[in-house]
């Protein structure tokens, strides 16, 4: 298949990408600044096409030809306005102009957020509530996706029927360390700071319940993959992974790292009810169940390689892709 990709070189998109390349599909990679990840335009049948989200014009002519389409880049704003305007809107394009080139798959990626805070064991059919605007700017772009069946002939009259499938997904908490040299990491800042922590031997204060079921970028890509050569249609579906771990754990891992460190961990006894996420529906679509320790103990080794190289005085390049808006 070729598939136009947005958000391609950012924390998620760059391991969907290859892990597309790797199943022998074409990606045409939409970014701002070609060959600013020298490993992705490399990857054997990856094109990237220099654009912006918003830019209508050259989106709408690169989508001739594809098969499917995996949206991922987030358009940002501080504002209800600017969030329509940067995401909702540019998704709304983007499923228009791809059922118009006759793309047959479009996949959109949300976020937990969508639902908002919800009790344990909230699952795809729970009621959407979200708290804040990210929230319900993927709401709204999900009710728009699913609601796009027809096209309209007349004011309340039925149009052309869409051909195209469309389906979401919901990430939860992702992390990732780059996937190529210049690549990007969404890596939460606790990450470094239990690193930097652990080095100095400072002690580390955490809540009991302060965690969630966490995620690789490495581990999503394979649902993307999964869902782009499925038939499925107007399927929502959570990738989050199937173990709930807190970041007191994650802190012990450092400090097993680490064993000539001195550092505690110490747990405060505070304590209240974390969201917890079902992932049964993508091990019975695909057979996919996740376990992120081993992704989050390696995510930990280059946190700590970080903090060591900033400890030294050495100036660490960035890795953190901004949001386009």
């Amino acid at each position: 298949m070729k598939i136009f990709i947005t958000g391609g070189t950012g924390n998620i998109g760059q391991y969907v990408t290859k892990a597309l390349s790797e199943a022998g599909h074409t990606c045409l990679v939409v970014t701002r600044t070609p060959g600013r990840v020298p490993g992705i335009g490399a990857l054997p049948g990856v094109t990237e096409l220099k654009g912006h989200i918003s830019d209508f014009e050259t989106l709408g002519a690169a989508l001739q030809g594809c098969d499917a389409v995996i949206h991922i880049a987030l358009g940002w704003g501080h504002e209800p306005l600017s969030m329509l305007e940067n995401d909702t809107k540019v998704s709304a394009f983007l499923m228009e102009a791809a059922e118009k080139a006759g793309v047959g798959q479009f996949i959109y990626t949300s976020s937990t957020a969508a639902v908002g805070p919800m009790p344990c064991d909230t699952d795809e059919n729970t009621l959407r509530k979200p708290d804040d605007l990210y929230g319900a700017t993927k709401a709204a772009t999900e009710l728009y996706l699913l609601g796009f069946r027809q096209f309209y002939a007349t004011q309340g009259g039925r149009g052309t029927p869409v051909k195209m499938r469309r389906n979401i997904i919901r990430p939860g908490y992702t992390f990732s360390n780059p996937a190529f040299e210049g690549g990007a990491s969404q890596s939460d800042k606790r990450f470094f700071n239990i690193a930097k922590a652990v080095l100095t031997n400072e002690d580390m204060t955490f809540s009991k319940s302060d965690g969630t079921q966490f995620l690789s970028s490495g581990q999503i890509a394979q649902l993307y993959v999964k869902l782009a050569e499925s038939d499925l249609n107007e399927e929502i579906i959570f990738a989050l992974g199937r173990t709930f771990t807190t970041w007191g754990d994650i802190a012990q891992m450092a400090l097993e790292m680490t064993p000539e460190s001195t550092s505690k961990v110490v747990l405060t006894p505070e304590q209240w009810t974390p969201y917890r996420y079902k992932v049964d529906k993508m091990e019975r679509l695909f057979g996919l169940s996740f376990d992120a320790t081993e992704d989050l103990r390696e995510h930990m080794r280059w946190n700590l390689d970080r903090a060591r190289r900033a400890l030294a005085g050495e100036e660490l390049p960035g890795v953190t892709h901004e949001y386009s808006d």
